[in-house]
């Protein structure tokens, strides 16, 4: 009787033991198959709280407190930390407050999302990192960009944004589209900026030619393909590519004094920007970017390695994706933007996987500062110690020229960063908490008290 005893237990216990083991088993197909059960990290409630308080304080003393008009989330290993929506969606009317569900104008953050869809397609060799754009566009003018000069900004290609404000060429009552934007090239044959491949210079026809390789290749319109294949499969709800059927359906941008930021001309073009989500549904992004069924990692991480080195500096451009290369071996991939009043912040820390977002549709540059300081809250991210990032910069340059004159996202070339290589960063470094600034942890309130001052009449830049 004793015998049977132990006997039944040992079977038990081994069905048992495989029994788990099969569900592990099932949980991680169940992961590799679907990139929206990526998992989260372990972290303890007194962990949670800690990082709560200290990110509370700081972006309430620095950011909500000076007219902050949209949604701000923090995230460390799929664990959201903070979480926090002010203003209105049209701050004058002040009748719709802003939450979780308002969608953004991701403005140059959306190229992220482009690049990675190019990328997938090369992954299933449906396009060739070397292939020159005339593959694909036979009529191209310039036979010697590739799709990774136009992946890294060293293509040289004339910027659309300026050869098309040409009033002889083209008529600025006219929406322009992606087709538009090839069509002009091969009729006028603007002169490039330089030679291909010789140096980085960023250009937002860079991505819009992307879009268009991309429509050629599956057949699809980009909207829907990235729809289709991203959007979707991430659960992404709230995110879409604006198109001319979603015109006054999305939220407006607004001036720092609270003046409508007027469209103009060139806000139909897609794959170079108009990108529409939610901080949530950017931390969904953020997270499928470390789960290899939704990109082979290798290539991934080629899209993190420094494309230009003619000048050394922390700064640099991969494929799609900004990078600050830090003296001490940090390093930070993200892609801030900017596109009228809208001046989203995304960054992301691979080696502690935490992902700052900052999104709203009131300008104000202090959000990419915020998003670059919030970095030390995770690592020694140097950030007292080094420069700003790229589109700070942009956005004062923004800020001088006239009130009244829509700003675009035309950029000077920024410096370029040494050769030190990016790491994967799958391994989570230990934590570092410093200070917070202010004491007193935020309440989440539906709309910020104050808002900035009127700005002051300026020249056209």
């Amino acid at each position: 009787m004793r015998r049977a005893i132990v006997i039944i237990a040992w079977i038990s216990l081994t069905i048992g033991c495989k029994s788990k083991t099969q569900a592990q088993k099932e949980k991680a197909a169940a992961e590799a198959s679907d990139p929206a059960a990526y998992n989260a990290a372990q972290m303890t409630a007194e962990e949670k709280e800690r990082y709560q308080k200290i990110l509370s304080a700081f972006f309430d003393s620095a950011l909500i407190r000076r007219g902050f008009n949209g949604g701000i989330l923090v995230a460390k290993g799929g664990n959201i930390l903070y979480e926090s929506y002010h203003g209105y969606k049209d701050p004058n009317k002040k009748a719709d407050t802003i939450d979780a569900g308002t969608q953004f104008h991701l403005a140059s953050t959306s190229k992220p999302f482009t690049a990675v869809t190019v990328l997938r397609l090369i992954q299933d060799s449906k396009i060739g990192l070397q292939d020159p754009v005339t593959r694909y566009f036979p009529a191209f003018p310039y036979p010697a960009v590739t799709v990774e000069q136009l992946l890294s900004h060293r293509s040289g290609l004339p910027n659309y944004l300026s050869v098309m404000e040409d009033k002889t060429k083209w008529d600025p009552k006219q929406m322009v589209s992606n087709d538009d934007v090839l069509q002009f090239l091969e009729q006028y044959k603007p002169v490039p900026m330089f030679k291909a491949g010789t140096r980085f210079a960023y250009c937002n026809t860079n991505f819009v030619m992307l879009a268009l390789i991309v429509e050629k290749v599956t057949g699809k319109k980009f909207p829907q393909y990235v729809k289709e294949t991203i959007f979707d499969p991430l659960q992404m709800t709230h995110t879409f590519i604006y198109t001319p059927a979603d015109s006054g359906k999305v939220v407006m941008s607004y001036k720092p004094s609270g003046a409508l930021w007027v469209n103009d001309q060139f806000d139909n073009t897609y794959g170079d920007k108009n990108v529409y989500s939610t901080p949530e549904d950017m931390f969904k992004w953020d997270r499928a970017l470390y789960n290899p069924a939704f990109i082979r990692q290798s290539l991934l991480d080629s899209a993190y390695q420094p494309h230009s080195h003619e000048k050394p500096s922390i700064h640099n451009y991969g494929l799609g994706w900004r990078m600050l290369n830090l003296p001490n071996g940090k390093n930070v991939i993200y892609h801030n933007g900017k596109w009228h009043g809208f001046t989203p912040a995304f960054g992301r820390l691979l080696d502690e996987q935490a992902v700052i977002v900052i999104l709203g549709n009131k300008m104000n540059s202090n959000m990419y500062n915020m998003a670059r300081k919030a970095y030390d809250f995770f690592g020694d991210y140097m950030q007292n110690k080094v420069g700003g990032s790229e589109e700070e910069g942009d956005a004062r340059t923004a800020a001088a020229a006239a009130a009244a004159a829509p700003a675009r996202e035309v950029r000077p070339a920024p410096k370029t960063a040494p050769r030190a290589p990016v790491r994967s960063g799958r391994t989570a470094t230990k934590t570092t908490l410093k200070k917070p600034v202010a004491k007193t942890p935020v309440k989440k309130t539906t709309a910020s008290k104050k808002t900035t001052p009127p700005a002051k009449k300026k020249t056209k830049k």
